[in-house]
């Protein structure tokens, strides 16, 4: 009694040591206990603190054996003493906080955990991994698309985690990692046993728009729609079907990501070896479009060999049209082969080779110098486009319209769908072009030597204005303008007015520039020529006749009457010529347009005004000292020389 009341040091220590035992233990930590006793719905375990612990039966369910009394099991402690004086133990917390344990260190040491999906959540689904949840998402579930996750529903296999957050109770896992991982081993385990070139069985499981994949044997190859056949394929399903059992080539095998390229065409023999011996530059055979393009349409020749009929080589008219609405699909059609090229694969074709160039023989049928009729189908800036055939145009160029008008004006004397005549002037076959001149009906009135300096032309006025009369003469018409002092000799009669629109006129040509198309007209000069004449025929100088004696005698002899403008009897060139130039001093004094002279423009004449020089006779009869004199006054120094002013002068003087 004595000894129980009084304990030893002994018992102190032993009496610290498990107080102080007590004292370390604290809240939310797991700890061991032992189990004192099992009863029907509790267990009672002794954790060292001054009461006993009850953990609910429930909560040793899961464990593979019940616990039996003296057993030592973890327990988490929640709280050290409730309202009761009681400890709070959890079994399920302490299971929790060991599976958290094990997870981090699985994660750190990146290992797969065991664990079961128990239910679905929104994006994937929940799986325990003994104690604590993981979120599953939807695309981690298997390599595929998985339409039906029940029999994996409660079956307990490998995870890989890939996100861990303790403080927030967050884990994701995935199941597909842990597949793709062993699949890659399988993977390479089979492809270590293939080489490029061998030939093997295999079992479509999939067909896309780009070919089709092929089961080897526990690894896929894709069989690529370009070697299926050697024949243009344009979906693989034309050739293989999913479940088939097919034959095919290991063309290519990537050792870096373990992509095997199969091919099905390289089992049979390349249909392009020889093709240029088969198919040489010329020759023409049949075939079938298989493919049309913007640029063009395929032909097959034979099965694995196509050719390329370019848009340019379809038509020989039909420029910049859609292959399509020359060809068709399936269309059986002739060819001509254009080229080969074997390295390449590539045969050129044409369509319009095997047809008759419309250029050649419409030159065989119009020949240049022929006339064609036809409707204007087009109005450029630069011509007309003629019609001459259903499929073929011409070009009448705007200079080639109308003799009596400039290409601008004769062009907008048509419209379109107008039937016109033209005249062939050149065929291009290798530029496929067309020339046609519609003035060349006509003749050129200045080409068959009626209009030349010298002859004189009857005129018919066509307008009266101030500085002269435009007249019109020839046939085809020409048009030429007779200026002021060009009218008459005598000045009283160089007026205007004094003609009258349809007025017959006689007028000698004084220039005639062909290529300019431009003529010079004067009635003065046509009445000094037959002065001339006259006096060479009935009288001189030096006979004592009057001028009016002279021309009476020769009015007389013609009948007394004047001589009509419609009945003018052209002089022969040579008399024309023999014809010497009038004196300076007997030339008409009256006033010329001194600007036809190259070289003077308005400020020239204005010179050439002050100067006291109005014509071209007088001009025509400067000397040199005295061309010197007015150049030096005038400010015109070696104007006449650089210009030839004298000797055109001389010429339009006539």
């Amino acid at each position: 009694m004595t000894d129980s009341m009084n304990p030893s040091t002994d018992d102190f220590a032993a009496m610290f040591e498990d107080s102080a035992a007590a004292a370390a233990m604290t809240e939310g930590k797991v700890v061991p206990a032992t189990v004192l006793s099992v009863e029907n719905d509790a267990i009672i375990v002794d954790v060292g603190l001054k009461t006993e612990g009850r953990i609910p039966m429930k909560e040793f369910i899961i464990d593979e054996k019940q616990p039996e009394p003296g057993e030592i099991v973890e327990v988490y402690l929640d709280r050290i003493e409730n309202a009761l004086g009681e400890a709070v133990l959890s079994r399920d917390k302490a299971r929790r906080e060991e599976s958290w344990i094990k997870l981090e260190d699985a994660f750190n040491q990146d290992e797969p955990v065991k664990g079961a999906i128990v239910s679905r959540v929104k994006g994937g689904f929940t799986v325990d991994l003994g104690g604590v949840n993981a979120f599953l998402p939807g695309s981690q579930v298997d390599i595929r698309p998985v339409r039906d996750v029940g029999p994996l529903m409660g079956e307990v296999q490998p995870f890989a985690i890939l996100k861990m957050d303790r403080p927030r109770g967050n884990v994701v896992v995935s199941r597909r990692a842990i597949l793709e991982e062993s699949r890659a081993e399988q993977r390479a385990e089979i492809v270590g046993e293939m080489a490029e070139g061998d030939v093997r069985d295999g079992v479509v499981k999939n067909i896309t728009d780009y070919g089709a994949f092929v089961d080897l044997g526990g690894i896929d190859g894709l069989l690529h729609v370009t070697d299926m056949s050697w024949k243009r394929v344009n979906h693989p399903s034309q050739v293989v079907n999913v479940g088939e059992t097919v034959k095919v080539q290991i063309i290519k095998i990537n050792p870096d990501t373990q992509r095997i390229s199969l091919g099905m065409k390289q089992l049979g023999a390349d249909p392009w070896d020889g093709v240029e011996a088969k198919y040489p530059i010329g020759l023409r055979l049949e075939g079938q479009i298989t493919n049309i393009t913007d640029y063009g349409a395929f032909v097959e020749l034979e099965d694995g060999v196509e050719g390329l009929i370019h848009v340019s080589e379809m038509s020989w008219t039909k420029k910049n049209v859609h292959p399509g609405k020359i060809v068709s699909t399936s269309q059986t059609v002739d060819v001509e082969v254009l080229d080969v090229d074997s390295e390449k694969r590539r045969i050129s074709l044409g369509l319009k080779q095997t047809q008759d160039n419309p250029w050649t023989a419409f030159m065989a049928d119009s020949p240049i110098g022929s006339e064609v009729e036809g409707e204007v189908r087009g109005i450029t800036e630069f011509g007309l486009f003629v019609g001459i055939g259903p499929d073929l145009d011409g070009m009448v160029h705007i200079n080639d319209i109308a003799w009596d008008a400039s290409g601008e004006e004769a062009i907008q004397r048509f419209n379109k769908g107008d039937i016109v005549r033209a005249k062939v002037l050149d065929v291009d076959v290798d530029k496929e072009r067309i020339s046609l001149g519609m003035k060349q009906l006509d003749g050129d009135p200045m080409g068959d030597g009626a209009i030349r300096r010298g002859a004189i032309v009857t005129c018919t006025v066509t307008e009266v204005a101030s500085g002269g009369i435009e007249v019109e003469f020839g046939d085809p018409a020409m048009k030429a303008f007779i200026r002021r002092s060009d009218l008459s000799r005598d000045r009283s009669d160089q007026r205007p007015e004094r003609f009258a629109i349809g007025d017959k006129v006689d007028a000698k040509v004084t220039q005639a520039d062909k290529s300019a198309r431009r003529v010079s007209l004067s009635i003065k000069a046509l009445e000094i020529a037959e002065e001339q004449e006259a006096v060479q025929q009935y009288g001189s100088a030096d006979s004592g006749a009057s001028l009016g004696d002279i021309l009476g005698a020769a009015l007389g002899q013609s009948g007394g009457e004047a001589k009509a403008t419609s009945e003018t009897v052209e002089p022969t060139p040579e008399a024309v010529d023999d014809v010497p130039a009038p004196a300076p001093e007997a030339a008409d004094s009256g006033e010329d347009d001194l600007k036809q002279l190259n070289g003077v423009g308005p400020a020239a004449e204005k010179k050439l005004h002050a100067a006291g020089l109005t014509s071209f006779a007088q001009i025509a009869a400067l000397s040199a000292d005295e061309i010197a004199k007015i150049e030096d006054e005038q400010g015109l120094s070696g104007k006449f020389e650089k210009g030839g002013w004298v000797e055109q002068a001389k010429e339009l003087a006539g």
